[in-house]
């Protein structure tokens, strides 16, 4: 993974990346973006989605924000037409009818480049019967060392059925493309204490995809690394400090703020899934 170039081109680029979300999270979305050094734009009308799309580098569709399903369309599909990298978090995807036939519609109707989301969520647009609990993983879900080749086979159909980058968060993050798979290993259980850890994740992925649209997969597997090695700095302060969640949330987008490759290269804890034969 060229670490030093993909940051390089955040940084040289600052994309602006379109953001149709959900209000808990909106706020900490933006900031995400401007910690990495992208700007964001919350445009989610349906009147202008498609207007305001024609001028960012990368757009995130979070299923959040279901009431802007329509305005989720009209923006994939313009997103499509001028080659602009789309990303889709497929929040609470499986836990109603409601959100498993939008997820459905969107994979459809919109080319995703990259789509993230938790093992629950995943595996139910996947076609697997989940039980996650809201925007929490089922915990059969969970990805295990004793599940893990069994869950990888299921992402990697996923990825080369509907061409895109799958990214799935867990004790283990997994990224693939079908071909290629990454499992990393950064990141910690305070994360998941906090509101929107996982949208601004995604969020994040959008600035990496939107500023590096020929190298998604790296792209994609950067994010989710850069996250969790901010969550590991933010973690140390927190504990340090002796402070709670919501000093580790503002932490957490400090350590993004100020990271850099050489932390980066330092920190990443990752491999190259190679399968074993049964």
């Amino acid at each position: 993974m060229k670490i030093e170039k993909l940051m390089q081109q955040v940084k040289e680029k600052e994309p602006l990346v379109q953001c149709i979300t959900n209000f808990v999270t909106v706020n900490d979305c933006a900031n995400i973006l401007l910690s990495i050094g992208a700007t964001p734009t919350m445009a989610m009308d349906c009147r202008e989605v498609e207007e305001a799309v024609a001028k960012v580098s990368a757009l995130v569709c979070n299923m959040g924000a279901i009431e802007h399903l329509e305005s989720m369309l009209l923006a994939g599909k313009e997103a499509n037409r001028l080659h602009i990298p789309v990303v889709l978090d497929p929040v609470g995807a499986g836990g109603t009818t409601l959100r498993q036939e939008a997820a459905s519609l969107l994979i459809q109707e919109v080319q995703f480049a990259a789509i993230r989301g938790n093992a629950s969520e995943i595996k139910a647009i996947a076609g697997i019967h989940s039980r996650g609990r809201g925007v929490d993983a089922a915990k059969e879900d969970i990805i295990s060392e004793n599940s893990l080749q069994k869950d990888i086979e299921i992402f990697e159909e996923l990825a080369k059925r509907i061409h895109t980058v799958v990214a799935v968060s867990g004790p283990i993050d997994v990224i693939t493309n079908g071909e290629q798979t990454m499992l990393i290993r950064n990141g910690c259980p305070t994360m998941a204490r906090i509101t929107g850890s996982g949208c601004m994740l995604t969020t994040l992925m959008g600035a990496f995809c939107g500023a590096n649209e020929e190298q998604i997969f790296e792209a994609a597997a950067l994010a989710v690394a850069v996250m969790g090695i901010a969550g590991e700095l933010a973690e140390e302060k927190r504990i340090q400090n002796k402070t709670g969640n919501a000093t580790f949330r503002n932490a957490l987008i400090d350590a993004i703020f100020n990271i850099t490759a050489e932390q980066i290269k330092e920190k990443i804890n990752y491999e190259i899934f190679k399968r074993t034969d049964s």
